[in-house]
């Protein structure tokens, strides 16, 4: 079964899409090639079990096993020796992704406190977004009770197009709500 944004992609935002910028090859129309979720944990050195709360957190909010991202270098002013675990990332591909990047737009986004819309400056100048979360708890998927400390992550929206236009046009496509603007809606 095809996941609902991937149907709404294929249906409704590649030809606005491939209108809007005149792509005569359906391959030049910009797409969502992975979203990755990365965590970054400054209290690792002195709480080892504070990472493996984050990686369960990070499976439960994407359903894929998070990798554990470790130190490269010692730095003794921040007592981390190269080797030690500082944080966890998921990489996320396909379905995985449709289905995350829908329960991201739909759910997470309406429970961040004081949203205003999304920063349509995020973008990073080769088409692709990253957005930093504040708490992780705004997830559905995060069991308040068992959350050890309030953490943030950041995500990021890696697209086939090297061009922030097209990159900011897809997501718009795709129902992002950008600060100042009405969001499209999927299903509608």
């Amino acid at each position: 079964m095809e996941p609902r944004l991937q149907a709404h992609y294929r249906e409704k935002a590649r030809p606005v899409l491939q209108e809007q910028f005149s792509f005569s090859n359906p391959h030049q129309i910009p797409r969502v090639d992975k979203v990755v979720l990365n965590v970054g944990v400054g209290e690792a050195s002195r709480d080892r079990k504070l990472v493996d709360s984050v990686a369960d957190e990070l499976g439960a909010i994407t359903g894929q096993k998070p990798v554990i991202t470790k130190a490269r270098k010692s730095i003794s002013n921040f007592q981390l020796r190269e080797g030690m675990p500082v944080g966890a990332s998921v990489t996320l591909r396909r379905a995985r992704m449709w289905e995350f990047l829908d329960r991201f737009i739909s759910v997470t986004v309406p429970r961040i406190r004081d949203f205003r819309g999304l920063n349509t400056r995020a973008f990073d100048g080769r088409g692709n977004y990253t957005m930093g979360i504040r708490e992780q708890i705004i997830f559905p998927e995060v069991d308040y009770d068992r959350v050890k400390s309030i953490h943030g992550m950041n995500i990021t929206v890696v697209t086939s197009t090297n061009k922030d236009d097209e990159a900011y046009a897809l997501l718009r496509q795709l129902g992002f709500p950008f600060r100042g603007e009405v969001p499209v809606l999927i299903g509608a």
